[in-house]
């Protein structure tokens, strides 16, 4: 009756309060079974099955969830106000008019993010659907893996993915270890032991495992894929067996099974439960800057339609105030109408005028700004020059959205290991007591060409020193979780082949692992396997020598530091090991540690990683001690890494050392020459690395991101100790300060020879001082103010020892400064996903550390040298690009709309519309929106190969700055300009009743169609001036948009729809191009709209050229030859034509007067680059003009972009200089005389 009850609380405890919820650990019956009588009720648990869901909407959810998402953006939400206010209250305009654009914009919105939903269904169902080995009954069974159930027995074979978390019971190899690589999980593609239970690892066979009588109590799911405990209860018996579980025996979802030919496991987490899928949770959404200012210009605009729906509504009432001027009878307002309340009558004009103005607000704009930033994407990846040859990859978009911003980054924040570096570990050297040994170059496993012998170093150890000397190189053959691999393939690639046989190939979950066991071999220590316990070497005698492997302290980021303790066939306990010299330094008693420790030094300056290694001799009393402290703490559920790095910090004492070693990571190809250039592009780099500080400078000054002119700060802990934070800190501030104000420089970035170079380096410790919010002592200050403050002041930053969260931690802190500057991070490994996830533009590096930053990174690349291409050249023309696209689109707008305001003042406040609806539905969906598409994805306003070779010219798109106010104003204030003078000019050439040739008048809708043809012609044209690369394309949508206006209007014209319950356009536009002051109109009218435009961009192309305008007007000059290879300050003007009769042609073309204004503008945009002409002076033989003889301007401050090699040069050039001005004189007296004598007819 107790065990009744007993039940019943739990089950109420657990469905009804809810306790499953809050628990912290959870209870599986491996295979399903009940435990034996006596112990706690069988209680089923509820538990996810194994589906993966990654996908956003279902079948029955999508237009709902769609739509509300798609509502939330304030311009679909507006226009959806607009459409309903059209279709409740008389309007002026058809719902039409206001409803198609909308829907057009949410279509095909939806269809793009359906179409990108349905991929994530395909992926998830073909990975839901992937079979799968259960053992169910003794017998292995195939289903699907979204079936598998918490607490199935899985069977899992070599070059399989793990379908689940997996608790490992017993594996093909006898100790009960696997290999797996975790690449997918945490980056790390190499190889990582696992181990089975030590009372499970002898069931071999599915009937054995089948046998298995036991539960596991673990924790709940957490996303930390390092942190695991739970223990296993094993019914052998009268009493159970418990043992710990930790994370070395938890195989992950999505870890792949790695020489090892098969594993049986009991499924622990399933499904949305895995460690996977709790760390791929959506990301944050990043918006860009250029986002940001659409949604502000947006506002303004939505002010300016409420002013003037105001106004007009305002303006109608002082109008209807007069008796003699109500309600026009022509609008047919009922009695019942005329007597509604004055305010419900304003209130519904005011409406009336807002859906007549709406048209200002660009809904359009967002769907045309999707398109660019999805097609515009592919450039990226289609991209020969970023397609890597090594790793057969080309660069990866994952996120469209953020093209743009690529152009305005101000901060790059970048990982050392594998980004800056190859991750390619070459063994360098090893020290023993100061000898030092340094074999050829062995590269992560492989012999390279030319290694035979060995080279000694300083003095070869005494005979006394001989048995050190062998204790260290056993201690580095001993001390590792390598793995020996004796086929010939490792993941399809051949290894380990010399002379044509096949041998050994080693594999670590570290490429410092193997280069140092390969070092150890090429000096005479080879390992060779691990065998039921015992690690076997092969000395230099070539005798086998085994130690049995009786603990293993593994690796972890605190200790920075692992052990082993193994016995020898003698009998002797050792426990050997390695790791950090700061880890290892403190615990060491005795050996030649100064002379070590220079060499480390002098190894970390020279940019070399470095690992110490000592040993510690025990006891049998010594190792039981080791033995009781290791299983008490593995054994507790509660704390237990903490009690476990307790015990290792207890273990790892007193050791005696023994030397150092030094590996290599080389610089990646074209790391420095990047680096230099995003410098020159005003951008500060600063390195995030977890290595030692010595090391990490050596780094830096390679990849000069410091110069050897860079005057260093250090804020480390070592100067800490000695000086106060806060003092240290405000002598810092004091001496940047001092030599620049209070200007940051952020447009100097250490590249004008006037400044002073600074570099900073600090540490984790101390940058977690420093983000340590501020004490209650006010001396104490606000020392991340301070921080930032010096930071601004430094072309270049160095972090060192550096945890994965600091990294994040400083990318928020810079994206939360005052200025907001925009970041970018750029990484390869696990350890970098943070800080990519943090900065508004994350870029991930296809290294060897796994793909886990590429997947979570917005962008990915082969290598980080294609990092320059992707700033300097996709991300300068996506940003010019889309701020064109931006304005363009207001100022059509404006364009479009405000002669229909100016209407309003001609027709009694009516809320009569300028244009018919089929222009107003159209205008923005067919006739204008092609060509500023088209612009958006091929405009190319400079060479690329400049871009490259010039990456000052950045700093000219830096902050935003073609999405300014002014330049907003300027924008807004040119389409109101050319709507007044397309609505006046119209206007005052129609004053007189105008007629056509049969002796009709033109009506109101003429004339609308006239300030129609008018707007779409002049904004069609102001793109085309704004086009600078010129393609067949070009051609093709920008006239043929008008070409397809004009062809619209005369069917739309000249035909009677029957749909339609009005013909008011009926032969209206045939009508309109019928008369010849209609035509000279449009010419008149689409001039003088364009002219101030033009005007003042040539006069200040002319005064003040920008650097770009500068290089546009040279590569005119050299015909689109301009490269770079081209050295752009020793460019020489078209070489003259030789023959006479061309030149005569040439004058006698310079004559006419319709051509003298083009002869001005060139001759002004020549002269303004010209420079000063010498005296002349006799001239000298002629000499062929060099550009070796020119001296070389890298600098584009003050550009001479054509000079004179030679006087004769010089006197021809001052003939020719008045004979143009003699002709534009000519020209400009006969067309002046002509449009006199025009007048005066």
């Amino acid at each position: 009756m107790g065990m009744d009850f007993s039940t019943l609380r739990t089950l109420i405890n657990r469905y009804c309060a809810g306790e499953e919820n809050c628990v912290d650990t959870r209870t599986v019956y491996i295979g399903h079974k009940q435990p034996p009588p006596g112990t706690e009720a069988f209680i089923q648990q509820r538990f996810p099955d194994n589906r993966i869901v990654s996908s956003k909407y279902t079948f029955w959810n999508f237009i709902p969830k769609n739509m509300f998402e798609q509502f939330r953006r304030v311009a679909n939400f507006y226009f959806l106000i607009i459409f309903l206010v059209q279709l409740i209250i008389d309007t002026p305009t058809s719902p039409i008019t206001s409803g198609l654009p909308l829907f057009f914009v949410i279509i095909v919105t939806a269809i793009k993010q359906g179409y990108e939903d349905w991929l994530r269904h395909k992926a998830d169902n073909s990975v839901n659907k992937c079979p799968v080995h259960v053992v169910e009954h003794g017998k292995v069974v195939r289903k699907q893996s979204r079936k598998l159930r918490v607490g199935d027995v899985v069977f899992v074979e070599e070059d399989e993915v793990f379908p689940c978390d997996l608790i490992l019971l017993s594996s093909s190899r006898d100790d009960g270890t696997c290999y797996v690589t975790t690449a997918s999980l945490d980056g790390e593609s190499s190889h990582k032991t696992y181990h089975a239970v030590q009372d499970t690892k002898a069931y071999k066979t599915e009937e054995e495992v089948n046998c298995i009588h036991a539960t596991i109590d673990c924790e709940q799911p957490q996303p930390d894929l390092y942190k695991f405990r739970g223990n296993i209860n094993i019914y052998m018996g009268s009493e159970p067996v418990s043992r710990s579980l930790a994370s070395q025996n938890l195989l992950l979802r999505g870890a792949t099974l790695k020489n090892t030919q098969y594993i049986y496991g009991v499924a622990i987490y399933t499904g949305m439960e895995t460690k996977m899928a709790l760390n791929y949770q959506s990301k944050s959404q990043k918006r860009s800057a250029v986002e940001k200012s659409m949604n502000a210009y947006l506002v303004v605009y939505l002010c300016i339609l409420i002013s003037k729906a105001i106004i007009n509504t305002a303006m109608k009432y002082v109008w209807q105030a007069d008796p003699n001027r109500d309600e026009p009878f022509y609008n047919g307002k009922t009695e019942t109408e005329r007597q509604r309340h004055v305010l419900i009558r304003a209130f519904t004009d005011f409406l009336a005028f807002m859906v007549l103005f709406n048209y200002i607000i660009p809904v359009s704009m967002y769907v045309t700004v999707e398109m660019q930033k999805f097609l515009g994407s592919y450039f990226i990846m289609w991209d020969d020059e970023m397609f890597d040859e090594e790793l057969r990859e080309r660069a990866v978009v994952n996120t469209s959205d953020l093209n743009e911003e690529l152009g305005q980054v101000e901060y790059v924040f970048t990982d050392k290991t594998g980004t800056l570096t190859e991750n390619n570990m070459e063994f360098i050297e090893c020290c023993v007591d100061g000898n030092v040994y340094v074999p050829h170059v062995i590269c992560n496993g492989q012999v390279m060409p030319g290694a035979s012998g060995i080279d000694m170093i300083d003095t070869s150890p005494g005979p006394d020193a001989r048995e050190r000397e062998e204790l260290f190189f056993r201690a580095l053959c001993l001390c590792h979780t390598v793995q020996v691999k004796e086929e010939e393939t490792v993941d399809g690639i051949k290894h380990g082949i010399h002379q044509g046989k096949s041998s050994s190939f080693y594999i670590s979950s570290s490429p410092d692992e193997v280069a140092l066991v390969e070092g150890m071999k090429r000096l005479g220590f080879t390992y060779l396997r691990l065998k039921d316990g015992h690690m076997e070497i092969l000395n230099r005698e070539d005798e086998i020598e085994r130690f049995e492997l009786l603990e293993v302290l593994t690796f972890d980021s605190v200790r920075r530091r692992m052990s082993v303790i193994v016995r020898s066939s003698k009998g002797e306990l050792f426990l050997f090991c390695k790791g950090a010299d700061s880890s290892i330094f403190p615990r060491v008693i005795s050996g030649k540690v100064e002379q070590v420790k220079a060499r480390v030094e002098r190894n970390a300056v020279e940019g070399l990683r470095t690992l110490c290694v000592a040993y510690r001799p025990l006891s049998t009393e010594q190792y039981e001690q080791v033995c009781h402290l290791l299983t008490r703490a593995k054994l507790e559920f509660q704390d237990q890494d903490k009690l476990v790095a307790e015990a290792y910090d207890l273990i790892e004492r007193d050791l005696i050392l023994l030397g150092a070693t030094a590996v290599e990571d080389r610089l990646q190809e074209k790391a420095a020459d990047t680096i230099e250039s995003l410098h020159k592009a005003g951008m500060k780099v600063w390195v995030l690395t977890g290595d030692k500080m010595e090391t990490a400078v050596a780094t830096c000054y390679a990849s000069k991101l410091f110069r050897r002119s860079t005057q260093i700060l250090e804020l480390t802990t070592k100067r800490t100790e000695e000086q106060s934070l806060h003092d240290v800190l405000f002598e810092l501030s004091r001496t940047v300060l001092r030599h620049y104000g209070a200007m940051p420089r952020d447009t100097s970035s250490g590249l004008s020879g006037e400044y002073t170079d600074y570099g900073l380096i600090i540490d984790g410790a101390t940058l977690s001082a420093v983000m340590r919010p501020s004490q209650e002592d006010s001396n104490s200050g606000n020392y991340k103010e301070i921080f930032l403050e010096i930071c601004r002041n430094c072309s270049a930053v160095l972090c060192c020892r550096m945890a994965p969260l600091q990294k994040a931690q400083i990318v928020k802190m810079i994206k939360a400064s005052k200025e907001h500057p925009i970041t970018l991070a750029i990484g390869d490994g696990a350890n970098d996903v943070s800080m990519i996830l943090e900065a508004h533009v994350g870029i991930g590096i296809m290294g060897k550390e796994g793909r886990q930053a590429v997947r979570n990174s917005d962008y990915a690349i082969p290598k980080f040298k294609h990092l320059k291409k992707m700033l300097l050249v996709h991300g300068h023309y996506y940003y010019i690009r889309i701020s064109e696209l931006v304005q363009y689109f207001f100022y059509k707008n404006v364009c479009f709309i405000f002669p229909q305001f100016l209407y309003q003042f001609f027709c009694g406040f009516s809320q009569q519309p300028l244009y018919d609806t089929a222009y107003l539905t159209l205008y923005n969906i067919s006739f204008t929106s092609l060509p500023i598409l088209l612009y958006s994805l091929m405009e190319q306003h400079i060479n690329m190969e400049i871009l490259k070779k010039e990456p000052s010219l950045y700093r000219d798109i830096a902050k935003n700055s073609l999405l300014t106010w002014p330049i907003f104003i300027y924008w807004t204030v040119l389409g109101v300009y050319d709507a007044i003078v397309m609505f006046f000019g119209a206007y005052f050439l129609f004053d007189n009743t105008t007629f056509t040739s049969n002796g009709q008048m033109f009506g109101n809708w003429t004339f609308g169609t006239l300030v129609f043809t008018v707007l779409v012609f002049t904004v069609t044209f102001k793109l085309a001036l704004d086009t600078h690369y010129w393609t067949w394309i070009n051609h093709f949508v920008i006239w043929g948009s008008l070409v397809f206006f004009v062809v619209f209007s005369l069917l739309w014209g000249g035909i009677i729809w029957p749909f339609l319950n009005y013909q008011r356009m009926y032969y209206v536009f045939m009508q309109m191009l019928s008369s010849g002051p209609a035509w000279l109109s449009i010419i008149l009218l689409i001039t003088a709209s364009l002219l101030p435009d033009v005007v003042k961009k040539v006069f200040l192309r002319s005064l003040w050229p920008t650097t770009t305008e500068q290089i546009q007007n040279a590569d005119k000059l050299y015909k689109g030859h301009l490269s770079e290879f081209t050295p752009l300050a020793v460019l020489h003007p078209p070489p003259k034509v030789d023959s006479h009769q061309r030149g005569s042609e040439n004058q006698r073309k310079a004559l006419n007067p319709r051509s003298c204004v083009t002869l001005f503008l060139f001759f002004s945009l020549w002269r303004k680059d010209v420079e000063s002409i010498p005296p002349l002076l006799a001239p000298p033989p002629p000499i062929s003009p060099s550009p070796s003889t020119v001296p070389f301007c890298s600098s584009f401050a003050i550009p001479p972009l054509i000079h004179l090699s030679t006087h004769r040069e010089a006197e021809q050039r001052c003939c020719f200089d008045l004979l143009i001005w003699t002709s534009i004189n000519q020209s400009l007296v006969a067309a002046t005389v002509e449009i006199l004598l025009a007048a005066l007819h």
